[in-house]
């Protein structure tokens, strides 16, 4: 059989197991070579990695079904709200070809330095204790397209994870792309023995969005990856004169609550 459906793939996932990278499931998986390296036996790069994350207290993904939903300032409002809270962030924008972190935050003019011990995260002086990491820096230009196929994407997420001196943090949010795709999975991976506390869905109170999000809540089961919440972005309107709300869509906020009663299904 030359091609393994999607589903079946995810919900095979033998990534803690012997058979990582091996058993019949991982035939297609985009990140089949990266788990071969690992169950290859004690894996230097992987135990870098995982000294790295063993810094970080709480680690935090954000996914969201759908691009546009506003998931990349949702995680950027996430980050700044720890920091008023005196806590350590870092920030890790995963968006290989569409990286936004760098311009929420308004540092894309930085370069990222490199030093004995990795790279040096950006960091806007407004916001001392956060720390930014992203594709974005190692651009050219903003407008410079990222062309890759799934290995090279896997290759850099695990550098970004194994050499960027993050320090010790509280907390690392981790902006994702839209949908499952390789992204999703080699930083699932990757994360295996660092375990991330969980993910935040990110989605609108319309019906396209509600068909996306479900396979969002759908991956996180498959990979055990702990649901702390949906935010439904977008909901509505506040007028600044009357704080009277206007719905944007029709549906109004209906599409959160149909998900926490179906449970995502």
């Amino acid at each position: 059989q030359n091609s393994v459906d999607n589903d079946e793939v995810v919900s095979g996932c033998p990534s803690d197991t012997d058979m990582i990278g091996r058993a019949s499931g991982c035939q297609g998986c985009p990140g089949q070579k990266y788990c071969q390296s690992l169950s290859r036996g004690n894996d230097p790069e992987q135990k870098k990695l995982d000294i790295r994350m063993k810094a970080i207290n709480k680690k935090i993904l954000i996914l969201s079904g759908k691009g546009g939903v506003g998931k990349s300032t949702v995680a950027s409002q996430l980050a700044i709200s720890l920091h008023t809270e005196g806590k350590k962030v870092g920030i890790l924008d995963l968006d290989i070809c569409g990286p936004s972190i760098p311009r929420l935050f308004n540092v894309e003019d930085v370069k990222i330095k490199q030093s004995q011990y990795g790279w040096i995260p950006a960091v806007n002086p407004k916001y001392p204790n956060i720390k930014i990491m992203s594709i974005g820096f190692l651009l050219d230009t903003r407008n410079t397209s990222v062309v890759w196929r799934g290995p090279r994407k896997t290759s850099v997420i695990k550098r970004f994870l194994k050499d960027v001196l993050w320090g010790k943090l509280d907390y690392l949010i981790i902006d994702t792309p839209p949908g499952t795709s390789d992204e999703h999975l080699s930083i699932v991976v990757a994360l295996k023995n660092a375990k991330p506390d969980g993910a935040v869905l990110v989605t609108q109170p319309h019906n396209l969005s509600l068909i996306t999000i479900k396979k969002e809540v759908s991956f996180c089961k498959k990979m055990n990856l702990n649901i702390l919440g949906i935010i439904e972005n977008m909901n509505g309107f506040v007028c600044p004169c009357c704080d009277e709300v206007t719905y944007i869509f029709q549906n109004g906020d209906t599409n959160s609550k149909k998900i926490e009663n179906n449970n995502g299904n």
